[in-house]
């Protein structure tokens, strides 16, 4: 299927939710939470509710819908009820510090959100500093705000789609960039049929008697789709868990739902590893397990292998892209590349003068393909810069084997990707320097024990020696303060930092040191 094979009248929902109904697969379970199941008629019955109390709230085509939402089922009715009226489709972690969700209500111009009770107490305090948002939605004790049960429980269960193009923007995936700010790529709705026939169906060759779980929440794109929109698409089924992702948990979700295809990151392999009780914890019913967000070390590939015997499809993919355009195959996987080109997709390896770069040699990834992204929203320069005609300018630096296989060199910028998402030195530096000892600091990136990037900090103190006491003290300023995951996971104390010969902070001379 190319995106010109679709329909020129097309709304995804229809593709990922409705179709399953219409080819007889209404009285289904497909989606599993805690002690519920629903199937996909019960599913299209509560986004057509949540499409209608959308509509009454006068929210239609093209208007933007902020769901910041935990892994729940009212995730999917927000996510399909949305696509189902031809709204945008934006999506921000539950967890995040007030001043984060003051950029997104901002930025995204949303002018509903669907959100939970126990995020009231962060946005309650926003509520006059936003100047586009006219309701928030509540999953939960509503408290002044609307009760989403009760908004549905008013509206209809029949809702005919939007009459959507398949050019038509459909939804928005953040990507942060060098600033710290996140940014959307705006996606048609086109894009994530275009990869679900490629990656999902002829990588990861799910099929209808799969069931899906994941260690990434449904925010984010990587688990939208591996989680929600993938196993939609061939009627397969979905479990859910609201709880953090921590290896014990992940366990007994496992050992619950009896998945057989798991997606994961390598930070979360490296602790399911590391937890005692893993070796005896029953993991038989999976039969395939994904990975991406950051590069998996061959070693943590070797250990899980043999620990578990499950193959690992590690890969690359991005917001830009909306999922994975490289991969690691079933029964072709070679541990510590990012395996070879998704079909569909196409490849270059560019160095610094513009050229392609032969075999073995480093170079900058573009990448090609129907599912690319048609612009960052307020950033026109950093459009042009990415996003290049039919080209995605990744960022990422990579090599290409003579076989084809792919392997990760690191970014071309000083983004750090932490447990898959991508986290901005420039930002914690920010944030650290809002600190009344931190007279200068800079952050990079280190590999841990088991070989994955966290974010490490050195730091000039003002008018005090460092100690580990206010090493700890420092990581609980920025944690308070940013996203958890954001935090610095050492602290190094230094009298200067170096410099180069324009007066800015050297990172190479850092990370090298």
């Amino acid at each position: 299927m190319s995106a010109r094979e679709l329909p020129e009248r097309f709304n995804m929902a229809w593709y990922f939710l409705d179709r399953n109904v219409e080819e007889g697969r209404g009285d289904k379970r497909c989606l599993y939470w805690r002690d519920q199941a629903f199937t996909y008629r019960e599913v299209q019955a509560a986004a057509s509710r949540l499409g209608n109390a959308l509509r009454a709230l006068g929210i239609g085509t093209e208007d933007r819908v902020l769901i910041v939402l935990s892994d729940r089922p009212e995730f999917a009715f927000a996510w399909f009820g949305a696509a189902k009226i031809g709204a945008v489709i934006a999506m921000v972690s539950p967890l995040l510090p007030a001043e984060e969700y003051l950029h997104y209500f901002e930025y995204t111009r949303a002018k509903v959100a669907i959100v939970e009770s126990a995020a009231l107490e962060r946005l309650d305090p926003l509520r006059e500093r936003f100047t586009h948002l006219r309701h928030l939605l509540v999953v939960g004790e509503p408290g002044p705000h609307l009760s989403f049960d009760e908004a549905c429980a008013r509206a209809s269960d029949r809702l005919t789609n939007a009459d959507t193009h398949r050019d038509d923007p459909a939804i928005w995936l953040f990507t942060s960039g060098s600033t710290g700010k996140p940014k959307a790529a705006v996606h048609l709705q086109q894009d994530l049929p275009w990869n679900t026939e490629r990656y999902a169906m002829q990588v990861m060759g799910i099929r209808e008697d799969d069931l899906t779980v994941s260690v990434p929440k449904l925010f984010f794109g990587y688990a939208t789709g591996t989680n929600l929109l993938f196993p939609f698409a061939v009627g397969a089924a979905t479990a859910l868990f609201s709880e953090r992702s921590e290896a014990a948990t992940l366990f007994d979700v496992i050992e619950r739902y009896r998945p057989t295809i798991l997606t994961s990151v390598p930070t979360m392999i490296g602790a399911m590893l590391n937890d005692p009780g893993g070796p005896d914890r029953d993991l038989s019913s999976l039969r395939l397990v994904l990975s991406a967000g950051e590069a998996l070390p061959p070693e943590l590939y070797r250990r899980w292998k043999e620990t578990f015997g499950v193959e690992i499809l590690d890969g690359i993919g991005s917001a830009e892209m909306f999922h994975i355009y490289i991969s690691n195959y079933a029964g072709d996987v070679v541990p510590g590349s990012l395996g070879r080109l998704v079909p569909g997709y196409e490849a270059r390896v560019v160095g610094p003068d513009g050229q392609d770069v032969p075999p073995g040699e480093a170079g900058t990834l573009w990448v090609k393909g129907e599912s690319a992204a048609i612009l960052y929203w307020q950033a026109h320069e950093k459009s042009k810069e990415t996003l290049r005609g039919d080209w995605v300018v990744t960022g990422d630096h990579v090599r290409r084997d003579e076989r084809g296989y792919f392997w990760y060199e690191g970014r071309t910028d000083d983004m750090l990707k932490v447990g898959g998402i991508f986290v901005s030195p420039y930002e914690v530096e920010n944030c650290l320097l809002q600190h009344p000892v931190v007279a200068e600091c800079a952050v990079i990136g280190y590999k841990d024990p088991d070989g994955l990037i966290k974010p490490k900090a050195y730091v000039v103190p003002r008018d005090r020696l460092g100690d580990d006491a206010l090493a700890r003290e420092l990581q609980e300023f920025v944690k308070t303060r940013l996203a958890p995951f954001k935090y610095p996971r050492v602290v190094e104390f230094t009298l200067s930092l170096p410099k180069n010969d324009r007066g800015k902070i050297d990172r190479r001379r850092l990370a090298a040191s």
